[in-house]
């Protein structure tokens, strides 16, 4: 699918014109947007209300010497690690504070239905190949390579997400902030002809999920719903294609998956039945978002994409789309930000294990924040991910903050045994208590009130592990105070 990048297309000049107009059309636009930091201003939201604070942002922008650069980063099978983040892997793009990169992402689900999600599209066929003879992304998740705990595969599927990425942030070092702007988000359409102006996503209720021990009549299942999103953007909501329920499927290596339990594993319908009438006539909400984003950890070399953490990843809020920014601590040297598991569209819980899981191609720029220019920002104690959209703040809380060096030499593995909601609420609590004295400089008793009644915590998943609970708090609520 060419993007304006691939010059073997007879059309690159064309389409690649065309990607440049759009991308400057929505880069002008961006910069004059309530979150661009520019000249004097910071990035100025309700009220005009924003952590990064107009002294930070010229300091920021100061840095851009010679104006931003674009990059395109495409999903190929030489561009995504499968599973896992790391901070020994290879950057795949390195940019300066600034810069913009156009990343495509591709679900780990596509699988599910290749006529809908992998045919005739080069990026995703050359990610998901996978014959008796060679399979093109070898390693999928954080576990032994000889697959000699489960015999599932490669990387045991210890974490299942595609990243694309990473993407190298030069001069970035632990300690200093790495802003993360979401200027665009847009489906990647089905190169089916059959399919034209559509893309699709799949919804599975796995055996991950929280339902799962918990079906009616006790009979255990796994049902796959395939959803169709119109990729024009005309029809803003997602309607069932079909769904199935799950079989043993027998993947090109041999090797018998009984239930969804290895990533990409490809799936033959002619032993399944599907439904077309499947929530017939039901309108799913479109919220595009990026479900996995963040940077790489530095406690363990080889880290499963499933659990959420300090450094972002795995957080599934629906609310990390198009026009939102996301601020992570910097742990080890350029950041090594990737970028996956995209998602046509999730409620708060993703109660049933997964959201739509649709394929999309984000553009974002990465401003950096140096650890010495922090000092009396908002930005001068930030340790976890925060999301900040125009009008609200939202602060991530987790059954631990920091799996990784709370539960010791076996986090990777215990994380699953010890999750539960009210440590997850307990974190956001104080997280959103530290964010209200320090960035608002509230007192204790003061933000412990305005908890109660301004700050809305929600769950925002129940099935990756490292459970999560966030809190919103409302910008305009500060408009009056000096």
């Amino acid at each position: 699918m060419c993007m304006g990048d691939d010059r073997n297309c007879p059309d690159f000049h064309e389409h690649h014109a065309k990607f440049k107009a759009e991308l400057n059309s929505e880069r002008r636009s961006f910069l004059k947007s309530s979150f661009a930091a520019t000249g004097a201003a910071a990035a100025m939201t309700s009220g005009g209300l924003s952590l990064v604070t107009p002294a930070l942002a010229q300091t920021a922008k100061a840095r851009s010497v010679n104006g931003p650069k674009h990059y395109y980063l495409p999903a190929t099978a030489d561009t995504v690690h499968w599973g896992y983040f790391s901070k020994s892997l290879k950057p795949k793009v390195e940019v300066d504070s600034g810069d913009f990169v156009t990343i495509e992402s591709l679900t780990h689900h596509a699988y599910d239905d290749y006529d809908r999600m992998i045919k005739n599209d080069p990026g995703a066929e050359s990610v998901f190949h996978w014959t008796k003879d060679k399979k093109n992304v070898d390693r999928r998740g954080a576990g032994p390579m000889d697959a000699s705990i489960h015999g599932r595969g490669a990387g045991e599927g210890m974490g299942v997400h595609i990243m694309t990425g990473p993407v190298y942030v030069r001069d970035a070092q632990p300690g200093d902030i790495l802003e993360v702007r979401i200027v665009d988000c847009a489906f990647r359409p089905s190169q089916n002809p059959e399919f034209k102006g559509k893309a699709f996503g799949s919804n599975a209720a796995a055996n991950w999920g929280f339902q799962y021990n918990d079906l009616l009549g006790g009979k255990k299942r796994e049902v796959v719903t395939i959803y169709e999103v119109d990729a024009t953007g005309v029809r803003n909501w997602a309607q069932a294609a079909h769904s199935f329920e799950w079989v043993p499927q027998t993947d090109p290596f041999g090797v018998v998956h009984k239930t969804i339990d290895y990533p990409g594993v490809p799936v033959d319908h002619s032993k399944t039945k599907r439904n077309y009438d499947f929530l017939k006539g039901v309108r799913m909400p479109i919220r595009p978002h990026f479900g996995t984003l963040g940077v790489a950890p530095k406690e363990a070399d080889l880290v499963d994409t499933i659990p959420p953490s300090y450094t972002g990843g795995n957080i599934d809020n629906w609310r990390i789309g198009k026009g939102a920014t996301m601020f992570y601590p910097v742990a080890v040297e350029g950041a090594l930000l990737s970028v996956g598991d995209p998602h046509a569209s999730q409620g708060d819980s993703e109660l049933c294990g997964t959201a739509i899981e649709c394929s999309l191609t984000g553009t974002f720029q990465f401003i950096l924040h140096k650890k010495k220019d922090l000092g009396g920002t908002p930005l001068e104690q930030l340790d976890y991910p925060m999301l900040e959209t125009q009008d609200e703040w939202l602060v991530h809380g987790f059954s631990y903050a920091n799996y990784l060096a709370e539960l010791g030499s076996a986090a990777q593995t215990d994380i699953y045994k010890k999750s539960s909601v009210d440590r997850a609420l307990r974190d956001a609590f104080h997280k959103m208590r530290h964010f209200l004295m320090t960035t608002k400089g509230l007192t204790e008793d003061e933000s412990i009130s305005l908890m109660s009644i301004a700050v809305d915590f929600g769950i925002t998943q129940v099935v990756d592990g490292n459970w999560g609970v966030h809190a919103v708090v409302k910008k305009d609520i500060f408009a009056g105070r000096a």
